[in-house]
């Protein structure tokens, strides 16, 4: 498990140092998150982000003082993931919540790992990472995936004073033969009142949208250019799209995820950039899914994708207004 040094923690003091005179606010520290030590809590007076190293994982965020909205599965506190390629064979996923990156297509991972029934490959999902603080951000780095040849860097910023957190995902591909990969980020968020996509003018699907799996969502609607569902209790539920933005809305707060699309591009699943799944009892989460363009990666490659998280307190009624006006922000 990765420890951090006491420069590191020193390295925050600087953080509360004006730059070009403004005051900034962002702070970083050390804590023990619910049994796992050595995470980091990134603050902006408003709003917090937690990082946990030990697991790879961005765990939280969320208002100060105030619940966050990421979901995480408290029945696996302070688990680590056992880290041998044996165990990681011979196990099955370990769904720990909150938000992580994969590689993309899914389709193509056994492939690479050869193994016959769904994991994700192991240096993507709960391993422990490295982090280290550079001006005011964090960057997490993980192991290289012993199947795929790719170390991935996440970079977080926190905005100086607005609810808004910015993650840059980094693959870079240290061996293996040229293949088609792309840059995937799912973020868990709790059982939601409503999850929210604007559809595009001219989208590439004629319904708005492409299913991924057999049934379509029973409360998928599509009403003045807004596509919504709802996470259903008896089962799961998934969807594509070639939107560049999601919301999700719960009772008291709001968060949009930011991607745009790239024109042009190829992307998996269909031709999807975002996609939305819902998960049933007993685990009530939904993720908000982005993905970059697939492109060919061979050694000594690096190919990059941006989201940004813009979290809001409700001030609308109805969900579907709550959505519009965020959309517009």
């Amino acid at each position: 498990m990765p420890r951090l040094t006491s420069l590191l923690f020193l390295t925050t003091l600087a953080l509360l140092l004006p730059v070009a005179g403004v005051q900034a606010k962002v702070t970083i520290h050390s804590t023990n998150y619910h049994g796992w030590p050595d995470a980091l809590i990134m603050g902006n007076g408003e709003v917090e982000v937690v990082i946990v190293p030990a697991i790879g994982r961005v765990m939280q965020f969320g208002f100060v003082g105030e619940e966050g909205v990421f979901w995480e599965n408290r029945a696996l506190d302070g688990k680590v993931v056992d880290a041998t390629t044996d165990a990681w064979r011979k196990g099955e996923w370990v769904n720990l919540g909150g938000d992580k990156t994969w590689p993309a297509p899914e389709g193509e991972w056994s492939r690479f790992t050869q193994r016959q029934g769904w994991r994700p490959p192991p240096a993507f999902d709960g391993l422990p990472a490295t982090a280290r603080i550079e001006e005011r951000e964090v960057v997490l780095t993980s192991a290289i995936d012993p199947f795929y040849g790719i170390r991935a860097q996440r970079r977080l910023k926190l905005h100086a004073s607005k609810p808004v957190l910015t993650i840059t995902t980094t693959y870079e591909r240290l061996s293996g033969d040229p293949a088609k990969i792309g840059v995937w980020v799912i973020t868990q968020l709790k059982s939601p009142i409503g999850v929210f996509a604007p559809v595009p003018v001219k989208s590439i699907f004629p319904q708005g949208h492409t299913l991924l799996g057999k049934d379509s969502p029973p409360d998928l609607k599509s009403e003045d250019g807004l596509l919504s569902l709802k996470r259903h209790r008896q089962a799961a539920y998934k969807i594509g799209l070639d939107a560049g933005m999601l919301v999700w809305v719960g009772a008291r707060h709001a968060l949009r995820i930011d991607a745009p699309r790239v024109a042009k591009a190829e992307y998996p699943d269909q031709g999807s950039s975002t996609e939305i799944y819902t998960n049933p009892d007993p685990l009530p989460y939904v993720e908000l899914e982005t993905l970059s363009p697939i492109q060919l990666l061979k050694a000594g490659d690096k190919m990059k994708s941006r989201n940004v998280y813009t979290l809001a307190h409700r001030r609308h009624l109805s969900p579907a207004a709550e959505a519009r006006a965020l959309m517009k922000e």
